[in-house]
């Protein structure tokens, strides 16, 4: 039974294999259940009892040498693999999950889109604003209730300081920092003091747009406004204006659209009247004007303002406003043919 040992000991030490498969094979045959080991530790039940010591030295020798000259083939082996030539190693792993963007960014990119191809350039301003760029520059009278903390958040410990209701403030800090000719549409978020539901949100998106020149006239306004629209909603849409108040325009309108759904024959959508409004519009109030640096007789100018996502409502006829915010995946995946 020494000799057996012997001779296998020779064998292991002498062992040798080029893949992880040789290894596998070589590890099967001496250290399983079943292998040479295995079978030594059977015969060494018929050991004689005074030899039993030696002969289990021997065994275990064996096996610690077999299994360490097993591991350094393995080691040896695995660093010597090579990666096949047509593996891209820094492509990211496949199937790749095709993302979407959210649907209010589809809409509000198609609508800075249409007015970039339009002559207006991109304007942005802060979140946190404070009263004059919000409300007194734009002619909000001192108790008008959108100052109210009904209607607007108010930063505490400064009541000076608000998050901004409207993206108008955008509009006021380009006017008194440029003179004209000015064209800009002004997309960002906006905060009102209102109940979460499915019609109304705390936060929502708005676009406005501002043009101030010489010679500007409602007409100029209402040719953009129907441009506009039926680059949006398509080229058989009809728009109504609709006389209306803002503090900042005068005269000031409401504008609807042709319902898209029923063709301006009546639906739910339009609650029958064939009709959707859309957006507030209106020339600049000349106190505006005045207010921000322009001379009100040489200049005049239009505005307009649009909620994003009431133009995704009626793009998508998503009827509940919180979906938008609520980050639900599979709502968001329906929106991938859009991209």
């Amino acid at each position: 039974m020494l000799e057996k040992i012997k001779q296998l000991l020779n064998e292991v030490n002498a062992l040798q294999a080029a893949t992880p498969e040789d290894v596998e094979a070589l590890r099967i045959k001496y250290l399983s259940k079943k292998g040479e080991v295995s079978k030594l530790m059977e015969d060494f039940r018929s050991v004689p009892a005074e030899m039993k010591k030696e002969f289990g030295i021997r065994i275990n020798e064996l096996k610690n040498c077999a299994t360490e000259r097993i591991n350094e083939l393995k080691a040896a082996v695995a660093a010597t693999e090579t990666v096949a030539d047509d593996l891209d190693l820094t492509r990211t792993p496949y199937p790749i999950a095709l993302g979407t963007r959210h649907p209010l960014t589809i809409v509000k990119n198609e609508i800075v889109d249409i007015f970039s191809r339009l002559g207006f350039t991109l304007a942005e301003g802060p979140e946190v604003e404070d009263d004059w760029h919000v409300y007194s520059s734009l002619n909000f009278a001192d108790d008008h209730p959108a100052r109210d903390m009904q209607d607007t958040f108010f930063v505490e410990a400064h009541p000076d300081i608000i998050l901004r209701s409207h993206t108008s403030s955008v509009q006021a800090r380009v006017m008194e920092t440029t003179q004209p000719p000015i064209r800009v549409i002004c997309p960002g978020r906006v905060y009102r003091n209102e109940a979460v539901s499915a019609r109304a949100h705390c936060f929502f998106h708005q676009i406005e747009g501002l043009y101030i020149d010489k010679n500007v006239s409602f007409q100029d306004l209402k040719q953009v406004m129907l441009l506009f629209a039926q680059e949006l909603f398509g080229p058989d849409t009809q728009i109504r204006l609709r006389p209306s108040f803002f503090p900042f325009t005068e005269p000031s309108a409401e504008m609807d659209v042709s319902c898209t759904i029923c063709g301006g024959k009546g639906c739910s959508m339009c609650k029958g009247s064939g009709w959707l409004e859309i957006l507030g519009c209106g020339m600049v109030d000349p106190a505006v004007l005045e207010s921000n640096g322009i001379d009100p007789n040489v200049y005049t100018g239009y505005a307009f303002g649009m909620g994003v996502e009431r133009i995704a409502n009626l793009k998508y006829q998503v009827k509940d406003l919180r979906m938008f915010s609520e980050n639900d995946v599979r709502f968001l995946e329906e929106f991938k043919a859009a991209n």
